[in-house]
Formats: structure tokens, sequence, C-alpha cells
């Protein structure tokens, strides 16, 4: 008989465990509190980004992320990646070739100050998270996936130390397996099973302009900003959180990158934000993503992680393999939930 796994959260990690799952032929169901992609899904940059500066337990799993996402593509022909390659330059670790003046102005020729030197990694690229959301979403559905939104999770059925299920205010459902994979709401769904997940919500800015067409083709990481541009012309734009004082709000940001831009570029006659937002990553204490089965109780698995858009493919191949074929990935190793619980 084919498990019964739960999904809590639809948002794009959540969706891509859904879609795994339902291919494999687990019988799922989705629960949203809100709507789907309704959370930081939605004010996501969505940069697939497969570098990392200094150590990295979760190299492995970045590595595979492109591969991960081109098999997705190839699965799901809607799915749409641009992959137009990602050029770093300023201060920091760069894993990247190098290239030099010309070829900076050949990707990017309306730089009005191009570096010297910059790196490019010519595999990465960007996604609209909400669109790719819904995708995966409808393909979990295509394989027998139930999608219930406006339903939040209110507490856990247990047996004999188990989880067997959730309580809406619809009624219960039940499963062999609950997935904890609703982003920042994690701590407190794990909270109701007595344990304590370190997970922070973690504030960045997401801009999105009306400007003109055709002014960048790659993504651009440097100093001054850090931006990509969509195939309708729209400009997306990702800035630090830096406090809650007005002259730092989303908005007032948005204008101080919009100058930015237009002093970074040429033929940026006019920009002007459309959507200006802070979106909250969840953010694991040791920032090394939480997944694996809950060690004090059965039947929860818990899913969170940081850049979650990067890794929803090839955690949510991972993940579904290990449920519905008991097959641990070594990959994941490194992210178990236990080396934050205490142990009997």
């Amino acid at each position: 008989m084919s498990k019964r796994v739960i999904v809590i959260g639809a948002g794009i990690v959540g969706a891509s465990l859904a879609y795994h799952l339902a291919v494999k032929g687990a019988q799922v169901v989705v629960v949203e509190a809100n709507e789907v992609a309704s959370g930081v899904t939605g004010r996501s940059f969505a940069w697939i980004n497969t570098s990392h500066g200094g150590a990295d337990p979760v190299a492995p799993l970045r590595a595979a992320a492109i591969a991960e996402y081109r098999r997705l593509q190839s699965e799901l022909p809607d799915l749409n990646v641009r992959w137009t390659g990602a050029l770093s330059y300023g201060e920091g670790v760069f894993h990247a070739p190098s290239i030099y003046s010309a070829q900076i102005l050949d990707l990017e020729p309306n730089l009005k100050h191009p570096p010297e030197r910059a790196f490019f990694a010519a595999d990465e690229g960007a996604l609209d998270a909400v669109q790719a959301t819904h995708i995966l979403i409808a393909g979990a559905q295509a394989h027998g996936a139930t999608l219930l939104t406006q339903t939040p999770a209110l507490g856990f059925q247990t047996l004999n130390g188990s989880v067997t299920g959730i309580i809406t205010a619809t009624g219960n459902l039940d499963a062999d397996i609950v997935v904890l994979a609703a982003g920042t709401a994690i701590p407190q769904l794990a909270d109701q099973l007595n344990v304590t997940l370190p997970i922070d919500a973690s504030p960045a800015l997401f801009i999105r302009y009306k400007t003109q067409p055709h002014r960048v083709n790659t993504i651009i990481s440097s100093p001054e900003m850090e931006i990509r541009q969509d195939a309708d012309g729209t400009l997306l734009a990702a800035e630090d959180y830096i406090d809650d004082a007005p002259h730092n709000s989303a908005h007032a940001i948005a204008l101080k990158t919009a100058k930015a831009i237009q002093n970074e570029l040429h033929g940026v006659i006019s920009i002007a934000p459309e959507v200006a937002c802070v979106g909250l990553r969840p953010m694991p204490a040791d920032g090394i993503p939480i997944i694996g089965y809950l060690s004090n109780i059965g039947g929860a698995y818990v899913c969170a992680m940081h850049p979650g858009v990067t890794l929803a493919a090839v955690v949510g191949r991972l993940v579904a393999e290990e449920i519905v074929d008991a097959a641990p990935a070594a990959a994941l190793a490194p992210c178990r939930p236990e080396r934050f619980q205490s142990q009997p």
C-alpha cells in the first residue's frame, strides 16, 4: 500500500516535495494555511546560485542543483528557467571563471562602469518562483496529489509516540508521514510536537521595477546592485534588510536602489518600483538546512532550508526517496535535525 504523506506548506520547497513524492507513488495531500507561494517564495529573487563562500557542508546539494532543475524542466516542460549565467564582481570569494573588460561588456554592454575583472558562472540561472511553484503543484496533482489551501494545520494527531495525521478546522487528515515544509512557521509546528528547532525568520528585501527592456542580460551581483531582468522587461532586485527605520523601509531602499541602477546602467531612462517588500527566509541557526525525521517522535519529517529556491529540486527528489523508498541520502547527512535535539 502506498504511503500517505501530508506536506504542510505550499511554497516552492513544499511543492517540490509534493511533486517528487507523488511521482514515486505516495498518496500526497498538500496543506497550506494561505495560498500557493504566498510566503517567502513569492518574495524571492530566485537565483539558482550554486556558489558558497567558505566551508560548505551541503556542497553536494548545491553542486547538483542545476542538473536537477534541468531534469525537472525535461519532466515539466512549462517550467521556465532562464539560464542566463551570473556575473559577479566586487568583494568576496567567487567560484566561477574570471573574465575581463571586453568579455564583460560583451555580456552586459549597458554597464557604465564595468570592472576590469569579474567572475561569470555561465550555467546559473533564475526562475519565476511563483510560477514554478504552481507548475510543481500541478505536476503533483497530475499524479494524484490533493491541494488544500486556506487550511492551517491546527495540531497533530498522535498515537503511541508517532504522528498519525493533522487537525484542521474542517476535520482531521490521516497520514503515515507528515512533512513540515512551512518555512518560518516550522518552529511553531514543531513546538506542538515538543520539538525545538532553531529557525530564524531572516528578512531580505525584494524589489520589482518597471523600466526599459533589454537593459540586463545576465544576473548581476556587484557592490552596487543585485539585479536581473525578466523576458517581459521587469527588472528584479534583491537588497539586504537593514532595520525598520523609515529611511530603511522597503520603499525607501527601492528608491535608493533605483538611483544606483540608473548610475550603473546605460538606457535606464525611467525606473519605478512596482513591488517592494520584505521576505522572511527560514534560516536555521547554524546556516545548514534542517532535513530529516524528528528523532523523538515517529512519523514527522522536517524540511527547512535556505536557499530554498536553489535546493528545492534536488532536495525534493532526495526526500521523496527517503520517505517512499526508505533510502537515506548521504548528501543530507549534515542536515539532520538530531543535531538540535536532545537524545533520550
